[in-house]
Formats: C-alpha cells, sequence, structure tokens
C-alpha cells in the first residue's frame, strides 16, 4: 500500500506559491516580505515534522519530492502509513537512521504574501553550536513544546540561547495536540509555565499556537478539533507579524579590513565590508588599533569608482597617507570612540566537550581580527532552570557564564547590543581547531575608558571599586554580596568557636579577623601562581 501523496493535492493552498527567490513585495504592514526563522527546542518535540508540513501545506514540495517521499517513509519513517514529513528537512542519513536532526538544514519556500528562509536545528544536546549558529541570523524563533511532556531542559536553554543572540520574537509551538486529546487545560497549563521560566528574557512578543504537525492542524489555517483556540493559524501568524527592526541611532564610518588589495607598487587598498555608517571620499578617518589618521582618496565598489559606500556594501578603500594596516585592523571615522582594549568581558555558550577552567588559553576571532586569549576571571555562571547567575569555577558543555578574557593584542570591540559584527566572537582551541565557545562582548570598563578618558583619579578609583563589586543591580554585585555574607558568617563561626574553646576575647577577635584577612590574600596569591602554571598543568591535553 503506496501513499500515493503525489495524486493527493487537496491540502495545496488554493492559490500557487511564489518562488522563494522572487522580488520581494511590501506587506501591508510596511515591513519587508523576507522572514527569517527557527525551530528549536528538545529531542522529539517535532520540529521537522512541522517545516515539513508547512513546506506541504505551502505548496512548496513538487510531486518528484512527495514521490520520493513516499518511498522514504516506507523504509525510515515513524509514522505507520503515514507519511513521515520530517524526511523533507532530514537529508542526512544518520539523522533518517537515528530519527534526529543533527545539522542546521535551511529551507527556502514563499507564500503569496512573504518569503521565508527556515533553519531546523537540533534538539539533542550535543548538537547545541548548531542550533546557535542557526539562531544568529534568525529574526523569529519558533520553540516547540511536547504537549505530552511539557517545558524540558532544552525547551529552556534554547529559549536562553534566542535571547542571548538578539531574537525577540518567539512563537511557541505546542505540539502533538492530538496525543492529549485537544486539551485546552493543557496548552493553558504549557502557556503559564513559559511564560514564567522567560519573563527575565527580554522578548518583545511571545505568541502560543497549539499544533498537530503530524496531522496539519492549525498550521495552514485555524483547526475544527479545537475551537476553544480564537488565535491565527501558525503560517497565517508568520505571514502577519510585523518584526520591529531597531533603527539605530547614525552610528559613523567602521570598516574591519578582511584583505589589503595590492597588485602592483601605485595600488594599496583595503577591502571589506562596512559595519556601520557611510563614508565619502575626502572624510578623515582613523586606522585602529595604531591611531593613526588619515582621509580616504577612493572608494571602489562592485561595479568600479564609487562616489560613496554604507554598512553591508562591500567595497575598497584607498587612503591619502600610506599607514601600516593589514587584516584585522580597524578603518573608522574619525569622530568615533571606539574601544581598544587587551581585556573583553562576555557571555560565554561553551559548546567543547572539556569543561572550561580559568586560566584556559584559547584563539579568539571577531570580525576579522584574532588574537591569543586567556580566561582571567570566571565571575558566574547561568542556571537554565531560573535563569539566575551561580558562582562557578567552571563551565562544561552547554553551560553559559559570564567571564572576563586577557588578550595579547588590543581588539576593537563594541557590545553585542550595538554591533553583532564587532560584538560576536567564537573561541578556538589551539590545538585541536575546535570551535569551543560562542562569545557576545558586554558593556564594559574598557568601553567607559574609551569614552570618559582617564577621568581622574576620582574616576579612576570609582572604576575599581565597581570592578570589583560590580554595579548595582547586576549579577557580579550579587554574587560579591552572597560572597561577603559568607565570609562575615564564616569569620562569626570561627570567633564563636574559639570563644567556646578557649574563653579568650582578644585572642577569638585575633583569629577571626586573622582568617578573614589572610584567607582571601592567599587564595589571591594561590590563583595567581597557577594562572602561570602552564596550561597543560590546568587542562588535560593542553599544550602538547
Amino acid at each position: 500500500m503506496g501513499f500515493a501523496l503525489a495524486k493527493k493535492k487537496t491540502l495545496r493552498p488554493a492559490q500557487a506559491p511564489l518562488p522563494a527567490n522572487d522580488a520581494p513585495a511590501s506587506s501591508e504592514t510596511g515591513q519587508h516580505s523576507l522572514l527569517r526563522f527557527i525551530t528549536c527546542g528538545s529531542v522529539d518535540d517535532g520540529k521537522s515534522t512541522l517545516i515539513g508540513r508547512m513546506l506541504y501545506e505551502a505548496g512548496a514540495v513538487f510531486d518528484d519530492q512527495l514521490s520520493a517521499l513516499d518511498n522514504d517513509s516506507r523504509k525510515f519513517g515513524t509514522q505507520g502509513e503515514a507519511p513521515d514529513f520530517a524526511l523533507l528537512v532530514d537529508g542526512l542519513s544518520a539523522e533518517r537512521e537515528q530519527g534526529i536532526t543533527i545539522d542546521v538544514a535551511y529551507r527556502y519556500f514563499a507564500t503569496q504574501t512573504r518569503s521565508f528562509i527556515v533553519a531546523d536545528t537540533p534538539g539533542h544536546e550535543q548538537y547545541t553550536r548548531n542550533m546557535a549558529t542557526g539562531a544568529s541570523t534568525a529574526d523569529l524563533a519558533i520553540i516547540l513544546v511536547d504537549a505530552r511532556k511539557g517545558l524540558l531542559p532544552q525547551t529552556r536553554r534554547h529559549s536562553f540561547i534566542v535571547s542571548l543572540v538578539g531574537v525577540r520574537h518567539v512563537v511557541v509551538a505546542i505540539n502533538k495536540m492530538d496525543l492529549v486529546g485537544y486539551d485546552e487545560a493543557v496548552f493553558e497549563r504549557i502557556a503559564a509555565d513559559y511564560r514564567a521560566a522567560v519573563q527575565s528574557l527580554g522578548f518583545a512578543s511571545i505568541r502560543f499556537v497549539p499544533v498537530s504537525a503530524r496531522d496539519g492542524e492549525n498550521v495552514m489555517r485555524p483547526s475544527t478539533l479545537m475551537p476553544w483556540y480564537d488565535g491565527p493559524a501558525l503560517l497565517p501568524y508568520l505571514e502577519s507579524i510585523a518584526i520591529a527592526r531597531a533603527v539605530p541611532a547614525e552610528e559613523g564610518f567602521v570598516l574591519p579590513v578582511q584583505w589589503v588589495n595590492r597588485p602592483d607598487l601605485d595600488f594599496r587598498g583595503y577591502a571589506g565590508t562596512p559595519v556601520t555608517g557611510r563614508a565619502r571620499a575626502g572624510d578623515p578617518v582613523i586606522a585602529l588599533p595604531s591611531g593613526r589618521i588619515s582621509r580616504i582618496a577612493r572608494l571602489i565598489g562592485a561595479a568600479g569608482e564609487a562616489s560613496q559606500i554604507a554598512a553591508g556594501q562591500a567595497a575598497t578603500v584607498t587612503l591619502e597617507d600610506d599607514i601600516d594596516i593589514s587584516r584585522g585592523d580597524v578603518i573608522a571615522a574619525a569622530g568615533m570612540a571606539l574601544p581598544v582594549s587587551r581585556g573583553l568581558k562576555a557571555r560565554l555558550l561553551w559548546t567543547g566537550e572539556r569543561a572550561m577552567l580559568e586560566g584556559g588559553q584559547f584563539l579568539v576571532k571577531l570580525a576579522t581580527q584574532s588574537a591569543n586569549a586567556t580566561v582571567e576571571t570566571l565571575h558566574h555562571s547561568i542556571d537554565i532552570e531560573g535563569s539566575q547567575p551561580l558562582p562557578a569555577q567552571s563551565l562544561g558543555m552547554n553551560g553559559i557564564g559570564l567571564v572576563t578574557l586577557r588578550l595579547d593584542r588590543p581588539l576593537v570591540s563594541l557590545p553585542y547590543a550595538r554591533s553583532h559584527e564587532l560584538g560576536g566572537f567564537i573561541l578556538i582551541d589551539r590545538i585541536t581547531n575546535e570551535t569551543v565557545a560562542f562569545g557576545f562582548v558586554e558593556p564594559g570598563e574598557g568601553e567607559a575608558r574609551q569614552v570618559v578618558g582617564e577621568g581622574g583619579v576620582l574616576e579612576r578609583t570609582r572604576r575599581g571599586v565597581l570592578r570589583v563589586v560590580g554595579r548595582r543591580g547586576t549579577p557580579d554585585r550579587r554574587v560579591w554580596l552572597a560572597g561577603v555574607s559568607w565570609r562575615v558568617l564564616s569569620t562569626a563561626g570561627l570567633f564563636a568557636a574559639a570563644f567556646a574553646l578557649t574563653a579568650n576575647v582578644p585572642a577569638s577577635l585575633a583569629l577571626a579577623f586573622g582568617d578573614i584577612l589572610l584567607r582571601p590574600g592567599l587564595r589571591a596569591l594561590h590563583m595567581r601562581l597557577w594562572r602561570k602554571a602552564p596550561i597543560g598543568t590546568l587542562q588535560d591535553g593542553a599544550g602538547i
């Protein structure tokens, strides 16, 4: 018995879909017609099945693909006599054999009102790095939840990651409603649990949609089996949502140099893609990190000589003066106050199999820049269950934490919230060349120093105090307060024990104050000595 999907077209929309590479049309909301989104969540929540069903419902699956799906469903399918729509997306043989998504699969399709680029990302913890890669370019995330299981740790982790990379619009697709009898109470309970779990993540919008991806309920049109749900079906909602792209304040020109173009002795050009601003011939610019000043002589774009270039347009820039500029340097408008620092304070998503320890040494790649980096301080990790900071000595696989990196050369960076290009980076293991972490630059003291200058003794003192105790209301301040309260309690306990044994108040006080002063000093000395030790003493396999 075959499925004969190629002959069954009753589920196709009445109007033929537009090709995904057609010229984009403006929607009634005035927003861009192209929407990039991802599907994420835990293993077996139905991500690939949902995308396959959406492609089928949108008429984006050709007849020969449907015939192949018939055959593949017989061989690999998990739906019995029904078609397994996940096979439209999961193409790797290992994915089909194991029934899980391993790599990110991109699909392109369109409806009458919008074009879409969708990334199907893996739910397995081992492939979280692939999920983060897919989320880095998305405008919206569809978080799938199995109606039978509710929220799982990976659901929370993926929600935190999409917020970390800047995604601000989320659709929570509560899937497999057919397996819970289309129960409204189950839907409402999961929706309430999710709102409570992500209330601190700063999403701009969260939409809850009950679906059955396997049967197509609430995917293309409202389901008659869930009359209690009065919202739009999933695909119509994706067609209509207006993604508010923040329009940044007019930024100055910034060009990370990707390549020095030197075809002959008479030409030296600096090629790259500006990340902010625009430039014209004659504009004054500064080369960083050297700080040398010059002016733009010529601008050469894809079509030849150009009068100006703007962010996102690849170009070659020539300068009036001969300046030593190489790949990794940054050319910026002369008035730009860009931080140039040997330190980075950043949030890390650790993807390496070996845990990260303080003192670990890696290669950092930020835009076109690279440097050797040492993990100077691990401030805290993040508890996925409550999105709260916790004291930590290491970061395990898929752990998220706040660190300070010490670099062997100055780099130009901006907070990730201000610039994804100059605020996002990766850490690479210098021995295996494995990417072990995704990094997101946080606003730090380096930026403050660049903007306000040295500021005198009082300003330097204030910054030093803030570096130790953290700013008010931040996780660093809470961790510092927790440490202080523990030291006070420990000292009080030591005094009480000494007094109970000796009944000598002066001696007990001396012992207690000696402890509160001596122990932190010894610990700082111990950590300093270990940071100077070869990296092989800190992490197995390093330094070999």
